[in-house]
């Protein structure tokens, strides 16, 4: 089961910036593991990247998840949140979770 956790729109300036002309949406989910839901006390929670890309009579969806990260949902939420304002898309989920995981793990 996921919940959604926030969602925003990239700036148009920092798309034109990039040379891209149709609006990204990013979307953030908190997952807790279905099996795992009735205990909650033993719930292994993890995330998920929503990427959408408004193209012209195409859109495309892209995303990424992570299901076991952590027991702690307190630092699942403190990485939602540093994804959500640093723009995470689901390519880069990987790379940032590295670098947070000296500091978070």
């Amino acid at each position: 089961m996921r919940t959604f956790f926030g969602g925003k729109f990239i700036e148009k300036e920092k798309l034109m910036e990039a040379g891209i002309q149709y609006p990204i949406k990013l979307e953030y989910y908190k997952k807790i593991n279905e099996d795992q839901f009735i205990k909650k006390e033993n719930a292994k929670f993890g995330i998920a990247v929503v990427k959408t890309e408004y193209i012209p009579n195409n859109t495309k969806i892209e995303n990424k998840e992570i299901t076991y990260l952590s027991n702690d949902e307190q630092k699942i939420e403190k990485i939602l949140r540093l994804f959500k304002e640093n723009e995470v898309t689901p390519i880069g989920v990987e790379d940032v979770l590295a670098d947070l995981s000296k500091e978070l793990f």
